[in-house]
Protein backbone atom coordinates (compact mmCIF):
# COMPACT_ATOMS: atom_id res chain seq x y z
CA UNK A 1 0.00 0.00 0.00
CA UNK A 2 2.72 2.25 0.92
CA UNK A 3 4.59 1.91 -2.36
CA UNK A 4 1.16 2.47 -4.30
CA UNK A 5 0.04 5.44 -2.71
CA UNK A 6 3.92 6.98 -3.41
CA UNK A 7 3.18 6.17 -7.06
CA UNK A 8 0.16 7.88 -6.22
CA UNK A 9 1.49 11.05 -5.19
CA UNK A 10 4.13 11.30 -7.82
CA UNK A 11 1.17 10.85 -10.76
CA UNK A 12 -0.78 13.89 -9.45
CA UNK A 13 2.15 16.06 -8.22
CA UNK A 14 3.59 15.18 -12.59
CA UNK A 15 -0.29 16.10 -13.67
CA UNK A 16 -0.41 19.21 -15.00
CA UNK A 17 -4.62 18.96 -14.72
CA UNK A 18 -4.35 18.72 -10.68
CA UNK A 19 -2.51 21.86 -10.68
CA UNK A 20 -4.82 23.62 -12.52
CA UNK A 21 -8.00 22.83 -11.10
CA UNK A 22 -6.49 24.24 -8.05
CA UNK A 23 -5.54 26.87 -9.64
CA UNK A 24 -9.06 27.70 -10.68
CA UNK A 25 -10.51 26.95 -7.23
CA UNK A 26 -7.70 29.55 -5.82
CA UNK A 27 -8.84 31.82 -8.09
CA UNK A 28 -12.13 31.71 -7.99
CA UNK A 29 -11.84 32.11 -4.22
CA UNK A 30 -9.88 35.25 -4.45
CA UNK A 31 -12.14 36.66 -6.81
CA UNK A 32 -15.28 36.29 -5.26
CA UNK A 33 -13.88 36.57 -1.30
CA UNK A 34 -11.58 39.63 -1.70
CA UNK A 35 -10.93 41.10 -5.17
CA UNK A 36 -14.69 42.08 -6.08
CA UNK A 37 -15.65 43.10 -2.63
CA UNK A 38 -12.49 45.32 -1.97
CA UNK A 39 -13.96 47.23 -5.46
CA UNK A 40 -16.57 47.49 -4.10
CA UNK A 41 -15.32 48.87 -1.24
CA UNK A 42 -13.31 51.48 -2.67
CA UNK A 43 -15.27 52.24 -5.06
CA UNK A 44 -18.18 52.70 -2.98
CA UNK A 45 -20.39 50.50 -5.97
CA UNK A 46 -22.88 47.72 -5.04
CA UNK A 47 -21.37 44.51 -6.52
CA UNK A 48 -23.75 41.61 -6.86
CA UNK A 49 -22.11 39.73 -3.70
CA UNK A 50 -21.91 43.33 -2.06
CA UNK A 51 -25.48 44.76 -2.82
CA UNK A 52 -27.26 46.86 0.07
CA UNK A 53 -24.28 45.39 2.39
CA UNK A 54 -22.69 48.68 4.82
CA UNK A 55 -19.22 49.41 3.68
CA UNK A 56 -17.79 48.81 7.16
CA UNK A 57 -18.84 45.31 7.22
CA UNK A 58 -17.95 44.12 3.22
CA UNK A 59 -14.41 45.49 4.56
CA UNK A 60 -15.12 43.02 7.62
CA UNK A 61 -15.81 40.32 5.85
CA UNK A 62 -12.11 40.62 4.27
CA UNK A 63 -10.56 41.00 7.83
CA UNK A 64 -8.40 37.88 9.22
CA UNK A 65 -11.51 37.55 11.51
CA UNK A 66 -13.20 35.79 8.43
CA UNK A 67 -10.64 34.15 6.57
CA UNK A 68 -12.30 31.00 7.06
CA UNK A 69 -15.58 32.35 5.36
CA UNK A 70 -13.34 33.25 2.65
CA UNK A 71 -11.60 29.85 2.07
CA UNK A 72 -14.85 27.69 2.33
CA UNK A 73 -17.13 29.57 1.34
CA UNK A 74 -17.27 27.92 -1.97
CA UNK A 75 -16.73 24.49 -1.32
CA UNK A 76 -19.82 23.27 -1.22
CA UNK A 77 -20.98 24.28 -4.76
CA UNK A 78 -17.66 25.71 -7.14
CA UNK A 79 -14.66 24.12 -5.30
CA UNK A 80 -16.85 21.13 -4.69
CA UNK A 81 -17.38 20.53 -8.85
CA UNK A 82 -13.55 21.15 -9.50
CA UNK A 83 -12.99 18.47 -6.99
CA UNK A 84 -15.43 16.11 -8.35
CA UNK A 85 -13.65 16.37 -11.47
CA UNK A 86 -10.31 15.29 -9.72
CA UNK A 87 -11.99 12.23 -9.30
CA UNK A 88 -13.28 11.72 -11.71
CA UNK A 89 -9.99 12.50 -14.00
CA UNK A 90 -7.33 10.74 -11.98
CA UNK A 91 -9.81 7.62 -11.46
CA UNK A 92 -11.09 7.57 -14.89
CA UNK A 93 -8.15 8.21 -16.59
CA UNK A 94 -6.53 4.56 -15.91
CA UNK A 95 -9.53 3.08 -17.48
CA UNK A 96 -9.40 5.62 -20.63
CA UNK A 97 -5.75 4.95 -20.81
CA UNK A 98 -6.04 1.26 -20.34
CA UNK A 99 -2.77 1.93 -17.69
CA UNK A 100 -5.02 -0.25 -14.88
CA UNK A 101 -4.39 -3.31 -16.61
CA UNK A 102 -0.79 -2.42 -16.83
CA UNK A 103 -0.59 -1.44 -13.30
CA UNK A 104 -2.39 -4.92 -11.78
CA UNK A 105 0.06 -7.09 -13.57
CA UNK A 106 2.69 -5.40 -11.28
CA UNK A 107 1.56 -7.63 -8.35
CA UNK A 108 -0.82 -4.93 -6.33
CA UNK A 109 -4.27 -6.06 -5.88
CA UNK A 110 -7.56 -4.18 -6.90
CA UNK A 111 -8.29 -3.11 -3.77
CA UNK A 112 -4.31 -1.89 -2.70
CA UNK A 113 -4.46 0.15 -6.07
CA UNK A 114 -7.95 1.76 -5.07
CA UNK A 115 -7.06 2.29 -1.68
CA UNK A 116 -4.26 3.93 -2.25
CA UNK A 117 -5.24 6.02 -5.24
CA UNK A 118 -8.24 7.79 -2.26
CA UNK A 119 -5.74 8.17 0.21
CA UNK A 120 -3.50 10.17 -1.98
CA UNK A 121 -6.63 11.83 -3.68
CA UNK A 122 -7.19 12.95 0.14
CA UNK A 123 -3.51 13.92 0.39
CA UNK A 124 -4.42 16.35 -2.55
CA UNK A 125 -7.02 17.71 -1.47
CA UNK A 126 -5.76 18.89 2.10
CA UNK A 127 -3.11 21.07 -0.19
CA UNK A 128 -5.83 22.29 -1.93
CA UNK A 129 -7.56 23.22 1.30
CA UNK A 130 -4.22 24.64 2.61
CA UNK A 131 -3.04 26.09 -0.45
CA UNK A 132 -6.36 28.57 -0.56
CA UNK A 133 -6.23 28.93 3.33
CA UNK A 134 -2.67 30.64 2.90
CA UNK A 135 -3.49 32.57 -0.06
CA UNK A 136 -6.70 33.93 1.44
CA UNK A 137 -4.45 34.69 4.95
CA UNK A 138 -2.31 36.78 2.70
CA UNK A 139 -5.10 38.38 1.22
CA UNK A 140 -6.68 39.55 4.81
CA UNK A 141 -3.31 40.45 6.06
CA UNK A 142 -3.31 42.93 2.81
CA UNK A 143 -6.58 44.34 3.38
CA UNK A 144 -6.47 44.99 6.98
CA UNK A 145 -2.73 46.73 6.28
CA UNK A 146 -4.44 48.84 3.30
CA UNK A 147 -7.53 49.77 5.77
CA UNK A 148 -6.22 50.01 9.54
CA UNK A 149 -8.22 46.74 9.72
CA UNK A 150 -8.55 44.64 12.92
CA UNK A 151 -5.98 41.64 12.56
CA UNK A 152 -7.73 39.51 15.52
CA UNK A 153 -7.91 35.86 13.79
CA UNK A 154 -10.07 32.82 14.52
CA UNK A 155 -8.69 31.00 17.38
CA UNK A 156 -6.43 27.49 16.34
CA UNK A 157 -9.61 25.87 17.07
CA UNK A 158 -11.85 27.53 15.04
CA UNK A 159 -9.36 27.49 12.23
CA UNK A 160 -8.81 23.28 12.58
CA UNK A 161 -12.59 23.00 12.62
CA UNK A 162 -12.53 25.78 9.10
CA UNK A 163 -10.39 23.64 7.68
CA UNK A 164 -11.14 20.14 8.37
CA UNK A 165 -15.17 21.04 7.65
CA UNK A 166 -13.31 22.23 4.43
CA UNK A 167 -11.68 18.95 3.69
CA UNK A 168 -14.33 16.89 4.54
CA UNK A 169 -16.79 18.54 1.85
CA UNK A 170 -14.15 18.47 -0.74
CA UNK A 171 -13.49 14.95 -0.13
CA UNK A 172 -16.71 13.92 -0.58
CA UNK A 173 -17.46 15.26 -3.83
CA UNK A 174 -14.11 14.14 -5.21
CA UNK A 175 -15.39 10.59 -3.95
CA UNK A 176 -18.29 10.94 -6.05
CA UNK A 177 -16.51 12.06 -8.91
CA UNK A 178 -14.33 8.95 -8.53
CA UNK A 179 -17.43 6.52 -8.05
CA UNK A 180 -18.91 7.29 -11.01
CA UNK A 181 -15.40 7.10 -12.87
CA UNK A 182 -15.33 3.60 -11.49
CA UNK A 183 -19.03 2.76 -12.78
CA UNK A 184 -18.59 4.38 -16.11
CA UNK A 185 -15.34 3.67 -16.86
CA UNK A 186 -14.03 6.86 -18.20
CA UNK A 187 -13.66 10.59 -18.08
CA UNK A 188 -15.85 12.35 -19.55
CA UNK A 189 -19.64 10.92 -19.24
CA UNK A 190 -18.71 11.45 -14.57
CA UNK A 191 -17.83 14.58 -14.93
CA UNK A 192 -21.01 15.63 -17.11
CA UNK A 193 -23.24 13.91 -14.97
CA UNK A 194 -21.42 15.15 -11.62
CA UNK A 195 -21.22 18.56 -12.83
CA UNK A 196 -24.74 18.81 -13.54
CA UNK A 197 -25.81 17.36 -10.33
CA UNK A 198 -24.00 19.99 -8.61
CA UNK A 199 -24.56 23.19 -10.25
CA UNK A 200 -27.61 22.35 -11.41
CA UNK A 201 -30.20 19.35 -10.83
CA UNK A 202 -29.78 19.47 -6.81
CA UNK A 203 -30.24 23.27 -6.35
CA UNK A 204 -33.09 22.64 -8.61
CA UNK A 205 -34.53 20.11 -7.06
CA UNK A 206 -33.83 22.02 -3.39
CA UNK A 207 -35.98 25.13 -4.88
CA UNK A 208 -39.02 23.23 -5.83
CA UNK A 209 -39.14 21.24 -2.33
CA UNK A 210 -39.20 24.40 -0.79
CA UNK A 211 -41.24 26.36 -2.68
CA UNK A 212 -44.05 23.70 -4.33
CA UNK A 213 -43.54 20.20 -2.26
CA UNK A 214 -42.50 21.12 1.27
CA UNK A 215 -43.32 17.62 2.82
CA UNK A 216 -40.34 16.43 0.90
CA UNK A 217 -38.39 18.60 2.31
CA UNK A 218 -37.01 15.57 4.47
CA UNK A 219 -35.83 14.42 1.04
CA UNK A 220 -33.79 17.56 0.12
CA UNK A 221 -32.07 17.59 3.33
CA UNK A 222 -30.60 13.93 2.11
CA UNK A 223 -29.25 15.62 -0.49
CA UNK A 224 -24.94 15.42 -0.21
CA UNK A 225 -24.96 19.39 -1.45
CA UNK A 226 -27.67 20.35 1.34
CA UNK A 227 -25.52 18.67 4.28
CA UNK A 228 -21.29 20.29 2.34
CA UNK A 229 -23.30 23.30 2.59
CA UNK A 230 -25.25 23.10 5.87
CA UNK A 231 -21.36 22.00 7.26
CA UNK A 232 -19.75 24.68 6.03
CA UNK A 233 -22.87 27.30 7.57
CA UNK A 234 -21.76 25.22 10.62
CA UNK A 235 -18.23 25.66 10.95
CA UNK A 236 -17.48 29.15 9.91
CA UNK A 237 -20.95 30.90 12.05
CA UNK A 238 -21.98 33.02 9.09
CA UNK A 239 -25.37 34.66 9.17
CA UNK A 240 -27.54 33.65 6.67
CA UNK A 241 -27.71 37.32 4.67
CA UNK A 242 -23.75 37.00 4.26
CA UNK A 243 -23.79 33.42 3.16
CA UNK A 244 -22.67 32.46 -0.34
CA UNK A 245 -24.36 30.14 -3.02
CA UNK A 246 -24.90 26.99 -1.76
CA UNK A 247 -24.44 27.80 2.09
CA UNK A 248 -27.51 27.89 4.05
CA UNK A 249 -28.74 25.91 7.02
CA UNK A 250 -31.09 23.25 6.39
CA UNK A 251 -30.02 20.76 8.65
CA UNK A 252 -28.03 21.16 12.15
CA UNK A 253 -24.27 20.56 11.95
CA UNK A 254 -23.69 17.00 13.35
CA UNK A 255 -26.04 15.63 11.47
CA UNK A 256 -24.53 17.58 8.43
CA UNK A 257 -21.38 15.87 9.37
CA UNK A 258 -22.66 12.59 9.41
CA UNK A 259 -24.41 12.69 6.46
CA UNK A 260 -20.98 13.90 5.05
CA UNK A 261 -19.21 10.82 6.50
CA UNK A 262 -22.19 8.34 5.45
CA UNK A 263 -21.87 9.53 1.96
CA UNK A 264 -17.94 9.25 1.73
CA UNK A 265 -18.12 5.65 3.28
CA UNK A 266 -20.71 4.58 0.85
CA UNK A 267 -18.97 6.10 -1.93
CA UNK A 268 -15.60 4.19 -1.09
CA UNK A 269 -17.08 0.99 -0.13
CA UNK A 270 -19.39 1.51 -4.02
CA UNK A 271 -16.26 2.01 -5.78
CA UNK A 272 -14.34 -0.52 -4.07
CA UNK A 273 -17.37 -3.41 -4.54
CA UNK A 274 -17.27 -2.57 -8.36
CA UNK A 275 -13.51 -2.38 -8.83
CA UNK A 276 -13.60 -5.77 -7.55
CA UNK A 277 -16.46 -7.40 -9.46
CA UNK A 278 -16.10 -6.03 -12.94
CA UNK A 279 -13.50 -6.11 -15.54
CA UNK A 280 -10.98 -3.11 -15.45
CA UNK A 281 -10.95 -3.07 -19.63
Amino acid sequence: MLGSYRAEILKLRKRSAVWVLFGAGLVLSLIFGYLLPYIAYTTGDDAPSTAGVPRAEVLRGMLPGRVIDNTIGGYPIFAGALALVLGAIVIGGEYSWGTLKTVLTQRPRRGTILGAQFLALGTMIAVWVLGIFAACAACSIAVAAAENGATTWPSIGDLLKGLAGGWLVLIMWCLAGAVLAVAFRNVALPIGLGVVWILGIETLLAGVVSSLLPSLKWLANLLPGTNAGSLVFNVTGMAAADAPPGVRDAVGGARALLTLLAYCAAFTTLAAWTTRRRDVT
